[in-house]
Order: C-alpha cells, then sequence, then structure tokens
C-alpha cells in the first residue's frame, strides 16, 4: 500500500496530492472547485509579486484570499529582492496562510528578466540570501518550488535541495524540466528521485501527470512524498479525487457527461459573482472548457463554438446541448468509448494551456 499522507512541520498533507500553483488558474473559485471534488490534500495559490504586495498593490493583495474550506493552504510569492519577499512572507503569515511557497521555477520571460522565478537556480547564493531572510520573518513552514535547472547543462536540483534544507526550508517542490525546456519535451523524474535520496525534507514531484497510473508510478519509482499535478487537473479536475480513491484501493470514480455539463455551469456561476464583467468570467469558462474537452467526442469543434461564443446565454447554450447530446448519444450506445481515468491520456505537450508555475 503506498503512503498516503506527510507532514510538512506539523501540517499534514492528506491525501498526499498538491494542487500546482498556475498563473491566471489557481484563483480562490478554481481552487474551491478543486477542494470540493474530493482528494486533494493541499492546495497552492497562483504565484503573487511581492513587489506588488508590499507597494500596495489592492489587485496583488486580493490574490492573497482564499476561504476556510481551502485549507491546508500555501501561498506562493515570487521576487528577487530578499527585504520585500521576508515582508511579503509575513503579510502571509498575518493572512493565516499555513505555508509560505517561494517561486524559483517560473519560465516566463517577464519573471526571469527581473531575476526571479527559474532564473534564481543560476543565483544560488542570493537564493540562499532570500531564503534565509524568509525564514527568519516567519514562524510558519517556508517551503521552495523550483526546477531540476536552467538547462541541461546546468541540473542543479539537488544541490538546490541541499542549499533549501541548510536554510530552514521545509519541502521542496520540483518540477521535472528545465527553464529552457519550458513545457516542451518530457519532465524527468530521475532528477526529482536523486532529489529525495540527497535530502530528508519531504520532497514532492511535478510534471506530465495526467492520469491515475502517471501519478501511481511516480510515487511507486520515486518515492516522493507527494505528487503536484497542475495542467493535469484542468483536463481532469477529478483526477485527485480518482488517484486517492485508487491508492485506497477503490474503484476510481468516473465522472458522466452530465456531470461535467454541471460543473463547468456551476463554475460559470462562480465567476459571475466574483469577476468585475460577465466577460471575464466568461473567459475562465472557456478557458476550462478548452481543457476539459480534450479527448471528448466532438470536442475540437465545441471548443471552436465555445471560442466565438459573445455572450453568456449563447456560451450556456453551447455547453447545454454539446454535453446533453453526447450524454444521449452514450445512453443510446452510439458514442464512442470515452477513455477511463487510468488509461493514458493526451501529453501535456498537447494541452494549450502553459501557465504551470
Amino acid at each position: 500500500m503506498l503512503q498516503q499522507e506527510f507532514f510538512i512541520r506539523d501540517v499534514r498533507i492528506k491525501p498526499n496530492l498538491i494542487l500546482a500553483p498556475m498563473a491566471g488558474v489557481t484563483d480562490s473559485a478554481f481552487r474551491g472547485l478543486i477542494k470540493s471534488l474530493g482528494g486533494v490534500g493541499l492546495i497552492v495559490t497562483e504565484f503573487i509579486s511581492v513587489e506588488g504586495l508590499t507597494r500596495g498593490n489592492l489587485k496583488t493583495h486580493r490574490m492573497m484570499h482564499f476561504e476556510e474550506f481551502e485549507r491546508p493552504l500555501s501561498i506562493q510569492f515570487f521576487g528577487y529582492n530578499p527585504t520585500r519577499m521576508a515582508e511579503a512572507a509575513e503579510v502571509a503569515e498575518a493572512a493565516g496562510a499555513d505555508l509560505v511557497d517561494v517561486n524559483c521555477g517560473c519560465p516566463a520571460k517577464k519573471v526571469v528578466h527581473r531575476g526571479a522565478g527559474s532564473s534564481l537556480l543560476k543565483d544560488l547564493p542570493h537564493l540562499k540570501t532570500i531564503l534565509t531572510a524568509m525564514r527568519k520573518a516567519i514562524k510558519i513552514p517556508l517551503t521552495l518550488k523550483i526546477r531540476i535547472g536552467w538547462d541541461e547543462t546546468s541540473i542543479v536540483a539537488v544541490e538546490v535541495g541541499k542549499l533549501a534544507e541548510d536554510c530552514g526550508v521545509e519541502s521542496l517542490a520540483i518540477h521535472g524540466r528545465t527553464r529552457v525546456q519550458g513545457y516542451s519535451g518530457q519532465a524527468d523524474w530521475n532528477v526529482i528521485a536523486a532529489v529525495k535520496q540527497a535530502v530528508s525534507i519531504p520532497v514532492i514531484g511535478s510534471g506530465d501527470v495526467t492520469t491515475i497510473d502517471h501519478a501511481l508510478k511516480r510515487f511507486r519509482e520515486t518515492g516522493v512524498d507527494g505528487v503536484m499535478i497542475g495542467r493535469g487537473a484542468m483536463a481532469n479536475p477529478w483526477i485527485f479525487r480518482q488517484v486517492s480513491e485508487v491508492m485506497q484501493g477503490k474503484e476510481p470514480f468516473q465522472p458522466t457527461l452530465i456531470d461535467k455539463r454541471d460543473l463547468l455551469f456551476g463554475y460559470f456561476e462562480v465567476m459571475l459573482k466574483e469577476l468585475p464583467t460577465e466577460t471575464h468570467a466568461m473567459g475562465k469558462v472557456k478557458q476550462l472548457c478548452g481543457q476539459f474537452t480534450k479527448g471528448l467526442p466532438g470536442g475540437a469543434a465545441f471548443r471552436q463554438e465555445v471560442f466565438h461564443s459573445q455572450s453568456r446565454s449563447e456560451l450556456t447554450e453551447r455547453i447545454h446541448t454539446y454535453f446533453t447530446m453526447m450524454a444521449e448519444r452514450e445512453a443510446a450506445g452510439t458514442l464512442p468509448p470515452i477513455p477511463h481515468p487510468s488509461d493514458a491520456s493526451e501529453s501535456v505537450d498537447e494541452l494549450s494551456c502553459e501557465t504551470s508555475c
């Protein structure tokens, strides 16, 4: 039986499945959606700029909003200035975060050009300064999320893991790609396994986990304490529940087409309440639809219809029509089999969302 929980100091992570931070995706509404479906032991906010936060930017402050039922929750920051990183950590602790996470993995040019994100993998002395300052500033656990290196000639994950542990970091999440790879190629879980062997703090692995089998294989082959899922959760929001159920020896839940339709409608309602305009809400739903219907019969044509929807009523009607029609075909036995959640699915490289941080 696989391990099903671990602790980051006194914070219990059960199940040991983590929702990855994704810029523009893992706001409170999406985190709440995933939490409501079950099976996730820890959720992480989309990354927050310490410059905006410590300079009083209200939009940045709103990104820290969370609901109690989301706990345990980690607030993730990115930045370069050690003083501001420490100040941001203090703000997160005061706001009630269970954990504070440092982003050392984002490959986006606008982030690395500021010396933040995965750029810190090229400047380990400065990373040490940041981690030391943040560790001194807060009492709650400090964690770190990294990539395995800047490029294939500088795989520094083991070195960073040891450095982080020495600085008082209490858990390390590793995405198995380099910064130069971006989201192309395959995640190298051998490096993640090497870090697990090199440090005593919990290690969380991330990269290319889109099915139950992917997650179970990673646990078995690397010995990681937890598995983090990002874009795979957009394509299948039930993946955490499914993996958790299999780890408990249960048959995994298989959502019906009507379940999928209703989830989209529920998410739309939340977005309409939380976002300032209907257009913003529609954009979020279109984004989720784009991932959510990968592999479904007629999904490509449906995504085009969704993308070109101009109003709330038009978008709602197209979602209703597609999923209801597919459900009727399924009941009549004329719908091609929908892949079981443990089957191989489209690779993450085929997913259009490139937001995992």
